[in-house]
């Protein structure tokens, strides 16, 4: 009998993580979703819980209630674009780490799934965003967690209704068909991404960096 899913979910308030929310609300194998959100979504549903809580840096006030999950999706996140190059590190690196080691050491039998980007720099070479994304993912794969999935999608068709999609989706989405047609590892759907992160939690998959055409596949073998 397959394990049911209790997933902790950050960045819900943002179009990633509503999506993977949205999913995993109605996804049979997931049984239970914990928020950790800076202002409440207003939402309820039998298998939703959620804590506000305003410092991701110091979740020692609501640790008690982060024990007994065995997933975290990782959707938390900022833009490079118009911030300091150390705001960036700090809210991208730092901030992943402390949750993700306060996590580890809570539910060690955790599988947890970070969304990353495409172009991320394995090697952390320069002083970019893609260095740092880089040096998260290597560090995230250190902590003694059961299993460390990074994603990273390209191009994000968005769910339709969801109310965190950015506007300027609603310009570009005619890209979507085209490009999936033309280069399908960079194009993958938000339901997609979702259920890829489902897979790889039941299932495991056989590498730690999840490419587009990986996201592909691992939604298929739902």
């Amino acid at each position: 009998m397959r394990t049911k899913i209790r997933a902790i979910i950050t960045g819900a308030t943002g179009m990633v993580g509503e999506g993977v929310m949205h999913e995993c609300l109605q996804h049979p194998d997931v049984e239970a979703v914990l928020l950790i959100n800076r202002k409440s979504m207003n939402i309820t549903h039998p298998k939703l819980k959620e804590i506000i809580h305003g410092n991701f840096f110091d979740l020692s006030a609501i640790e008690r209630e982060l024990s007994g999950y065995n997933a975290c999706y990782f959707c938390l996140g900022v833009s490079s674009v118009g911030i300091k190059a150390e705001e960036y590190y700090k809210l991208t690196y730092t901030l992943t780490m402390h949750v993700s080691e306060t996590l580890s050491k809570l539910n060690p039998g955790m599988t947890f799934c970070y969304i990353s980007g495409a172009g991320t720099d394995s090697n952390e070479k320069g002083k970019g965003w893609a260095a740092v994304k880089g040096k998260t993912e290597n560090d995230l794969m250190k902590l003694s967690f059961k299993q460390v999935f990074a994603f990273r999608p390209g191009f994000i068709r968005p769910i339709k209704g969801l109310v965190n999609t950015h506007s300027f989706y609603k310009y570009i989405n005619w890209l979507f068909p085209i490009g999936r047609a033309l280069y399908p590892a960079g194009f993958v759907t938000l339901q997609e991404l979702a259920h890829a992160m489902i897979s790889a939690t039941n299932d495991g998959y056989g590498k730690q960096i999840i490419e587009g055409k990986d996201i592909i596949a691992l939604a298929k073998s739902q």
